[in-house]
């Protein structure tokens, strides 16, 4: 069984990010890339994305299902029902403090494009608004605090500890 025969991992990872922000008082906001399969109103999509704030508060009826993310929201006080294909979320992130992930753009049948890179997103609210940046989750030690703090006891037997790999 090679990769593409297994579901996509992207619907699990969002609606973790997604209850991870709610339980913490964050704010979660989705980055679409938008195409004619995305049902969102086109007057907020700026240079082919848009932001959505998914919070309970900003959003009736959401659904988030491994194919679609469905929800109602209202744009400029206009009600309007959202459709968004789970492939063609790119990113989620809480408002607050920019932690989340990004994903890479995929196709229709959710295999990644090659040399797809994630462009930076602009918020869906107006023009005005600056691009948003995304920030690594990972949080590096300030320099020179690790100096003086004794490190702990390597594991007896030799062996080290297991570390994650990320794999880009």
């Amino acid at each position: 069984m090679n990769a593409q025969d297994f579901p996509s991992t992207r619907p699990y990872l969002i609606r973790a990010l997604y209850e991870w922000c709610t339980d913490n008082g964050f704010t979660p906001y989705l980055v679409v890339r938008v195409d004619e399969s995305v049902q969102v109103p086109r007057d907020y999509v700026n240079n082919g994305e848009i932001v959505l704030n998914v919070s309970y508060e900003a959003t009736s009826g959401l659904q988030l299902g491994n194919d679609f993310i469905e929800f109602k929201a209202r744009f400029g006080g206009k009600p309007c029902d959202l459709l968004v294909p789970m492939h063609r979320v790119i990113a989620i992130y809480a408002r607050e403090n920019g932690q989340g992930m990004a994903f890479p753009l995929e196709d229709e049948g959710g295999a990644a494009k090659a040399g797809a890179t994630l462009p930076r997103a602009a918020v869906a609210e107006g023009p005005e608004r600056a691009p948003v940046q995304l920030q690594s989750v990972d949080r590096p030690a300030a320099e020179g605090a690790d100096k003086d703090k004794p490190h702990p006891p390597q594991p007896s037997g030799g062996g080290r500890r297991p570390a994650l790999k990320r794999i880009k």
